[in-house]
């Protein structure tokens, strides 16, 4: 079994070459749940949503979010009323969050609720939430504090960052199955995710970390910078902001004594000495997922490692 630690947009498109080169049956996935967030009155899981959509095949080619075909007539009457309508939400995502909300109120864990629309969407791969209770990644900026989306999608990154919360997480307990799959995993990858709040966050999760580190042999992890910048993203300026410098190396200190092998893209051929001398064993391919064939032979790169 592989055991995935999941945030948005690139892990995403990794699942999509992994599934092709391993049974997704034999696939886990632990998916950020920071980013999750209420707006009209409904719960919005974005990271699960976006593995969940993609791997179903519904995802919007184009737009890393959101489902193909999608229309925004609900939105667009939200707006009418006065609703803020800087989150955007077609009609078929606002179903998937009705129903989450809906479940939510009667009980069920978002554990539960994630199975639920897996199975219905006909995905095969696992997909577990870090953990079933609420947590919000907040970005401290020169403007106050925001939501994550907050400072993604309205706000469009353009604040200055001064720190990274993790709110909640500190009594959270990892969703069932999770700590599990870590440790029953023949291996564990980190995809090129934000290290800050796609994987930072599950980190944080109580338990988590520990149970990774010791599987550290088994442990790769993707670089989602190239040549000092992120392909989508504010990972650079999250980083920068920590700390780390804006570089596969600083990726690679972030992750640290977890990692046994990390992949660092051709074109940053030049840090390699740097980041083995981190202890880290570290292999180049190209990680630009451009279309499906890259995708894939990222996905078979990395699974050759563990």
């Amino acid at each position: 079994m592989i055991t995935v630690l999941a945030g948005g947009v690139g892990a995403a498109k990794f699942l999509q070459g992994l599934v092709e080169v391993v049974d997704p049956r034999d696939i886990t996935i632990i998916s950020n749940t920071g980013d999750d967030i209420d707006l009209h009155g409904l719960h919005i899981s974005p990271d699960i949503d976006i593995v969940t959509y993609t791997l179903a095949g519904i995802s919007h080619p184009d737009q890393g979010w959101g489902i193909k075909g999608d229309t925004f007539h609900t939105l667009e009457m939200l707006g009418r009323y006065g609703h803020p309508t800087w989150f955007n939400l077609g009609d078929y995502d606002f179903a998937t969050h009705i129903h989450r909300s809906e479940r939510l109120r009667h009980g069920w864990p978002l554990s539960a609720i994630t199975d639920e629309i897996r199975h219905a969407l006909g995905v095969l791969p696992r997909i577990l939430p870090m953990t079933d209770q609420s947590t919000e990644t907040k970005i401290v900026t020169d403007e106050g504090v925001l939501h994550f989306q907050e400072y993604l999608v309205q706000r469009r990154t353009a604040p200055p960052v001064r720190d990274v919360r993790y709110e909640g997480v500190e009594v959270a307990t990892p969703a069932p199955g999770v700590c599990e799959a870590l440790t029953d995993a023949d291996g564990i990858i980190i995809p090129p995710s934000n290290p800050i709040v796609s994987i930072g966050t599950i980190l944080a999760v109580p338990g988590v970390r520990q149970a990774i580190a010791a599987r550290r042999s088994r442990v790769v992890a993707v670089s989602p910078i190239v040549q000092g910048a992120t392909l989508k993203g504010p990972a650079d300026k999250l980083m920068v902001a920590l700390g780390y410098e804006a570089t596969a190396v600083g990726v690679a200190r972030y992750y640290g004594d977890l990692l046994d092998g990390f992949v660092l893209d051709r074109l940053d051929r030049t840090q390699q000495e740097a980041i083995r001398r981190l202890d880290i064993d570290v292999h180049m391919t190209n990680t630009i997922m451009k279309g499906p064939a890259e995708r894939r032979a990222l996905a078979e790169f990395v699974v050759r490692m563990l």
